[in-house]
Formats: structure tokens, sequence, C-alpha cells
């Protein structure tokens, strides 16, 4: 039977957001999954816009090849805590990153639901 722990988003420090400062590949560090093909991470993560316009943000989920391994999304200025990642699964030590079009206004939120077998 799987168990699900709750755990910080690795690149967090204390449960704290995360300041996307990268504009560009290799993105800001977000998170780091879990080792091997064992187990897995699904990842929910949230962003803040504190800028006055819209702001262009890219996930680089679990590599740094465009289109691949890309997500993107534009956030709306004053639009409260938006859903960006509804918990997609990662694993085998694969890490996501994310850049935006203007640097540090973007702040992600988030949790990780490790799926233990």
């Amino acid at each position: 039977m799987a168990t699900f722990s709750k755990t910080l988003l690795s690149g967090s420090t204390n449960g704290k957001a995360i300041k996307v400062a990268a504009t560009a590949t290799a993105g800001t560090l977000i998170h780091t999954a879990v080792t091997g093909t064992t187990n897995l991470d699904e990842i929910w993560l949230y962003a803040v816009n504190s800028s006055a316009s819209s702001v262009k943000l890219t996930f680089e989920w679990g590599e740094a090849t465009a289109p691949d391994g890309n997500i993107e999304l534009t956030v709306q200025p004053e639009a409260g805590l938006v859903t960006v990642i509804p918990g997609l699964l990662l694993q085998n030590s694969l890490v996501v990153r994310a850049f935006a079009a203007t640097t540090n206004v973007i702040l992600v939120h988030g949790f990780v639901n490790r799926i233990t077998a």
C-alpha cells in the first residue's frame, strides 16, 4: 500500500516562497524530485505576480530542453495565488526550475506529496 507524506519544496527555505530571479535557462531551483524510480513526487505549485504587469513564467520540468521540458504560462498582476502546476508527477532526481520575463516579481509557493510504494 502506498503512503503519502506532505513535504516542502526542496528549493524553499522553511516553506517560504521562492522568488524567481532567473530570466533564462537554467532557471531558479524550485524542487528536486525523489531519488530513484520506485517513489513519486506529486508537485503542487502556485504563483503570485507582485508587479503591475503580466509576466511570462516558464517551468523547466525535469529538463531544460524546449519544448520537451518547458511549461509556459502568463501570470497576471493582482490575481492572487494562482495554481500553476496541479499535482504533476516527477521522480528519479529530476529537477524543476523556473524563469520569468521579469526578475524577482514572481513568487512560487507549493508543496510535494511524496508517494512511497
